[in-house]
């Protein structure tokens, strides 16, 4: 991914809340609030509340499942395919959408084991009477409109095996009900807004697939990762961080491995180099820094590798390049100035190398941007304090808005230090107040009161006179200070201060 690929990924993602008929936010707080009701509502056993009692049912559990799904229906906001519309009547493994089959303890007994609403469209909440569908192993909801939380009441489907909730808006922490499940072996519930710490017992589940990108997800990635049996782990595109545990290499099944996105940042672990069956490796714009460890030598079946977008330095080894798998090695937009001549596209790899300070490379940095030191590391805020020479030691970072102690205390005239200027051109104070001190040294009490908050407690290291600031010694304009305070011309800039966009399509259809 190079430069414009990120600059177009980001654009991608801005425009990703068009999506199709897209739920205005009073919409989702309508939903969400009509599921909240339920949940006061009603109680924990839903089983036979409000039945037709003249309805004939096969057996018990199919009277659970026409509860589970009238309650349903009744929480749909908008189905434009009219899919429920045939959700009539007793007889539930009619209703389009719901597959039953022999329940795995009694194979004369007919039970609703699968639900399949996959791009729908349709809006709604998820009921908690949804939990007595206890024979439910498969439940399919991507592209919908689906709001609000996932109900605990979801602890009771103990033999679910795949479930997927992907591209809608749900919310809430880790949906905790999927912990319950002994037997889950795919879990997809990316592309919703769920956010808080992913809890360490997930990657305890015999998992073969964990999809949890593009969500909120925060904290940093659980040692425990190392013990997960999944294939497949995606956790792109939230807000990770920390560093990537050392256990991952570790995991013994895992091919494919999505990073992006995140704020991790450091180095990566050497550890990577052990997962010698991985054959998709993607840590772009993670903030990563630091060279390319050499034991990426170790992965022998990669075949698609991505660390673009990151702060990383050094050379790019050869060994990497000529990994036997590669198909597709992309390190574009870091501060790379080296590179083995392997790394170069061929027949047999594709190779984007762009946006770094490889010379002689095409569409590479300017020379002045290839120190990756202004990218990473913010200017310390010592030289925003510290221009003016009179004040020796700068005040905290707070205020900012006023970067010499002098304009806070009364004495120094306030031209001198002129708290706006300072901060966008520190070194030459004179040129900015020359011309008025004298006008810009109130009377003591005026200057006193009017500048920013931090007046009424000077930091005690600057102001090296006590109240009578007629007398304070960096300026010796002071002793010829105008009888008559003219309104000082101290114009505080304005206090500098995430607007969550939905998130693009799959990166990866296929799953």
């Amino acid at each position: 991914m190079n430069f414009l690929g990120c600059l177009l990924f980001l654009l991608l993602i801005a425009s990703f809340s068009t999506f199709s008929n897209a739920l205005t936010d009073s919409e989702v707080a309508y939903i969400a609030h009509r599921q909240l009701l339920t949940f006061e509502e009603s109680g924990k056993d839903q089983s036979n509340n409000n039945v037709d009692p003249n309805l004939k049912f096969e057996n018990s559990r199919i009277k659970n499942a026409y509860t589970a799904l009238q309650a349903w229906k009744k929480g749909i906001y908008s189905d434009p395919f009219n899919v429920t519309a045939t959700w009539v009547g007793p007889d539930v493994c009619k209703y389009t959408g719901i597959y039953c089959a022999p329940t795995l303890d009694d194979p004369k007994l007919n039970v609703v084991a699968g639900i399949d609403l996959n791009h729908q469209d349709i809006a709604g909440y998820l009921p908690q009477e949804l939990g007595l569908l206890t024979d439910l192993a498969l439940f399919h909801l991507n592209s919908n409109r689906f709001c609000g939380i996932i109900p605990m009441s979801f602890c009771n489907m103990s033999i679910m095996f795949e479930f997927d909730v992907s591209n809608n808006r749900l919310v809430g922490p880790f949906p905790r009900a999927l912990l319950c499940w002994k037997e889950i072996k795919f879990v997809d519930i990316r592309f919703n807004n769920f956010e808080g710490c992913v809890p360490p017992e997930i990657f305890g589940r015999p998992l073969d697939a964990l999809f949890l990108n593009n969500n909120r997800f925060s904290c940093s990635i659980p040692p425990s990762l190392g013990n997960s049996t999944v294939s497949v782990v995606t956790m792109a595109y939230n807000n990770f961080s920390g560093c990537i545990p050392h256990t991952i290499g570790m995991m013994p099944n895992i091919e494919e491995i999505m990073l992006a996105g995140n704020s991790l940042g450091g180095c990566f672990p050497s550890e990577i180099g052990n997962l010698r069956n991985v054959t998709v490796l993607d840590v772009s714009g993670s903030g990563f820094v630091g060279s390319i460890p050499p034991s990426f030598a170790g992965l022998k079946s990669v075949e698609m590798l991505d660390i673009s977008c990151n702060r990383m330095t050094g050379s790019v080894p050869e060994e990497i390049c000529k990994l036997p798998a590669l198909k597709n090695f992309t390190f574009a937009s870091n501060f790379f100035n080296g590179a083995a001549p392997a790394c170069k596209s061929s027949k047999d790899v594709v190779i984007d190398d762009g946006n770094n300070c490889l010379a002689g490379r095409p569409l590479q940095k300017p020379p002045k941007d290839c120190d990756p030191k202004p990218v990473h590391s913010p200017p310390p805020p010592a030289p925003v304090h510290s221009p003016p020479p009179p004040v020796q030691s700068p005040p905290p970072p707070a205020p900012v808005h006023s970067p010499p102690p002098p304009v806070q205390s009364p004495p120094p005239p306030a031209p001198v230090h002129s708290p706006p200027p300072p901060v966008h051109s520190p070194p030459p104070p004179a040129p900015v107040h020359s011309p008025p001190p004298p006008v810009h040294s109130p009377p003591p009490p005026a200057p006193v009161y009017s500048p920013p908050p931090p007046v009424h407690s000077p930091p005690p290291p600057p102001v090296q006179s006590p109240p009578p600031p007629v007398h304070s010694p960096p300026p010796p304009v002071v002793q010829k200070p105008p009888p008559k305070p003219e309104q000082p011309d101290v114009v505080l800039p304005p206090n500098l201060g995430y607007q969550y966009s939905s998130p693009p399509p799959p990166l990866f259809p296929g799953y």
